[in-house]
Order: C-alpha cells, then structure tokens, then sequence
C-alpha cells in the first residue's frame, strides 16, 4: 500500500461511534508502527484532513474534508437532491431510511433518518455497507457497471448471517430480481432481525451511482409491507435520479 492509500486508510478508522482516536488506536488498527502512523497523521494535520485536541492528543477529522466535501456538493448536490426525498419516505414509512453513495468497493452511508420507535433498525452516517449482503449493495450490483459486479462476485464473500448470500450465482439472481421488480429485498442478509428494500440511484447513462433503502425490524414488518416499501423506495430513487440529471435520463429511459 502507497503512502497516499495508508492515509486515506487511517481517516477510514473515524466513525460517528468514535470520532476520536489517540495515536495508539490508530497505529494498532491501521497496523502501522508508531512512527509510519505519526508521519501519516503529520501530514494530514498539515492540510487540515485531521486535526488534534489540545487536551486529549486524540485525532479527529479536520475541517479540510468538509471543505472538499461541500466543493463536490456544489458541483454535483447529491445530498441536497436527495435528502428531502428520504425524509419523505422515512415520514410515509416510520422506518430507517437511508441513503448510500458507491465508494471504491462498498457504498458509504452519507444520510439517515430514524424513527421515533426504541425497536429500530440504526445505522450511522459513514457506515460502510457489503455489496453482497444489503438491499442497498443489491440494488446497486443490478445496475453497476460490469467490471464493478465482477470485482464483488469474483473475490471471498463474507457470510454475516446464516441468511447471507455468497454463492455468485445466488447474488446473480437476486440482482435480477432487483432489476425486474425495481428494487431489491434483502431478508437478514447483514444482520439477524432486519429486512430490507433498496432503489438504485442512477447517473444519466443508466448505472448506478448510489441508493436509498428502508431497514425495519422484521418482526414487525408483513408482505404487504415490503411491496409498499418496495414500491416507495423505487419511486423515490426515480425521482432523484430525475432531478440530478433532468432531460438525460428521460431520454435515456425512452430509448431502453
């Protein structure tokens, strides 16, 4: 791994669970030595990406992210497209709804809504989220790129429940299924208990360039449910498909 890859590594270790992290954390779970891992931390100080509290010596993420972060948002408003539908449908469904952006291998979670219920489905913003293994991986495989499918289906899928699915050709199928009906269901797939309905998001070309999904307890959750869900997520992911790239993809659409 290169310089550049074990620095981007060590600001991949911050999470909403722990947004600080002393020298030793990060040293012992990037799995550099000290010294590798203070240079790292160094530089990036140097151009704000982190920066350290005078107190604790702990990390954090700096402000120089955020400032690249709303330069992107400005060029292409993902969030500001798309957060006020989710809010719609966390409203409409009195579930977790969340929204995901495709990130090297995995899609990275870039907004939530929770509901008010204590019996929940949680989910942090930054949270990392399996190809193979989520509604929202699901719906995204079915419309990506193929070399982004190969990538996934070619390498070891880690199986985090007994439901998950790691044969290729079952994702295959699933992918399939998520392309006919619209969107993608994911029945316990990265965690006992949940299940899932995800939409792609797409580019004007037609690949997926995210999702937004609604997780529930599936205790409480029937058929009728996961159809109604179903058919909301895949209105809502159409509909900021349409607002990022307007007249693009009407016409891509007429001409599928």
């Amino acid at each position: 791994m290169g310089t550049v890859g074990k620095a981007i590594s060590l600001l991949e270790l911050f999470t909403v669970a722990e947004p600080e992290l002393g020298l030793t954390d990060l040293a012992r779970r990037s799995g550099f030595d000290k010294a590798t891992t203070r240079r790292l931390l160094v530089a990036l100080t140097g151009h704000g990406f982190v920066e350290q509290d005078a107190g604790t010596r702990h990390y954090r993420l700096g402000a120089g992210l955020s400032r690249l972060a709303r330069i992107r948002e400005a060029r292409f408003p993902f969030l500001q497209t798309a957060v006020p539908l989710v809010r719609d449908l966390a409203s409409a469904t009195a579930e977790t709804v969340h929204l995901s952006e495709f990130g090297i291998d995995r899609l990275v979670t870039v907004h939530v809504e929770h509901p008010a219920w204590a019996n929940r489905v949680n989910i942090d913003i930054g949270q990392l989220l399996p190809l193979h293994s989520t509604a929202s991986g699901i719906a995204y495989l079915a419309f990506a790129r193929d070399e982004a499918v190969k990538a996934c289906l070619g390498g070891p899928l880690e199986a985090f429940t007994a439901h998950t699915l790691i044969e290729p050709a079952a994702i295959s199928r699933s992918m399939a299924e998520a392309r006919e009906r619209g969107y993608s269901i994911c029945d316990q797939g990265l965690e006992e208990g949940v299940i899932s309905v995800a939409a792609a998001i797409l580019a004007a070309e037609g690949f997926a360039l995210g999702t937004i999904a609604v997780a529930a307890p599936k205790a409480r959750t029937t058929t009728a449910d996961i159809t109604q869900r179903g058919l909301a997520v895949m209105a809502a992911a159409r509909e900021i498909s349409m607002r990022l790239n307007g007249d693009n993809l009407q016409t891509l659409r007429r001409q599928a």
